[in-house]
């Protein structure tokens, strides 16, 4: 009986330990520090420590993990965010990470094109993605 009822805690408890992530191609050997991240975000940066092109990869304006990287990463609520995003694009300074609108696209995007670098959900990583960092 005892077994049942730790069996069942973790169960239940699982998704507890879901996490955000920051992940790149399997066969991207780079390191990509918070610090680094949020250069390529911001497009202060536009290549990996490799020198490889980087290829931002955001989820859609409302999106709960896009919200939390904005704010625990970039340092910017939102409406920050976009402010931002429409003030660098209109100077013509960079061009803002591409959307997706869930954390599977943003996986086959990042499985399929390897200077990809991607934010996502960790319960949607597999053997195609590397976790470079988690926020």
């Amino acid at each position: 009986m005892k077994k049942i009822v730790i069996v069942l805690l973790l169960c239940f408890s699982m998704p507890l330990f879901a996490g955000n992530v920051i992940v790149v191609h399997k066969d991207n050997d780079t390191s990509l520090s918070l610090s680094d991240a949020k250069k390529i975000y911001l497009g202060r940066s536009g290549a990996f420590d490799n020198g490889t092109r980087a290829v931002p990869i955001t989820l859609a304006e409302g999106h709960a993990i896009r919200a939390d990287f904005n704010r625990t990463i970039l340092n910017k609520s939102e409406s920050q965010y976009s402010g931002y995003w429409a003030k660098m694009s209109f100077t013509g300074r960079a061009i803002p990470p591409k959307e997706m609108t869930n954390s599977k696209e943003v996986k086959d995007f990042v499985a399929g094109n390897v200077n990809a670098v991607g934010i996502m959900n960790d319960e949607f990583v597999d053997e195609s993605v590397r976790i470079v960092a988690r926020f």
